[in-house]
């Protein structure tokens, strides 16, 4: 796989390695065309999101000891599906963007000057 970018157009930093995260399990947001997700907004996860997410189908929280899943908790960062995301903040729920590690992608979505509102510190 190239060398992808993030949405400062600079090379796409890794997300979190603990725990490993990503579509491809290698800690960075990468995507391809098998990607369907598009697991490319890097959060830094917050009980609020982790709420919404279990409320609308995807339960990033629960332990899945069958599927090798710990369970997420708030301040973990994770590659989120971009819907996910985009969901989440039309409803008013932000989990902070890591934008050096944020695929260059979810710019489909959103101008950088709004990701950069939500940016985590």
């Amino acid at each position: 796989m190239s060398l992808q970018k993030n949405v400062l157009g600079t090379t796409l930093r890794p997300c979190s390695r603990e725990p490993l995260t990503g579509y491809f399990r290698n800690g960075c947001c990468e995507t391809d065309e098998e990607d369907a997700g598009e697991h490319t907004a890097c959060t830094r996860l917050t009980e609020e999101f982790l709420d919404f997410s279990k409320k609308a189908g995807n339960d990033l929280s629960t332990p899945r000891p069958e599927y090798g899943f710990e369970g997420l908790k708030p301040g973990q960062q994770w590659c989120v599906c971009a819907a996910r995301w985009i969901e989440a903040y039309q409803a008013g729920v932000i989990a902070p963007l890591v934008l050096d590690a944020t695929h260059e992608s979810l710019l489909d979505f959103l101008p950088l000057e709004e990701l950069q509102k939500h940016s985590a510190p």
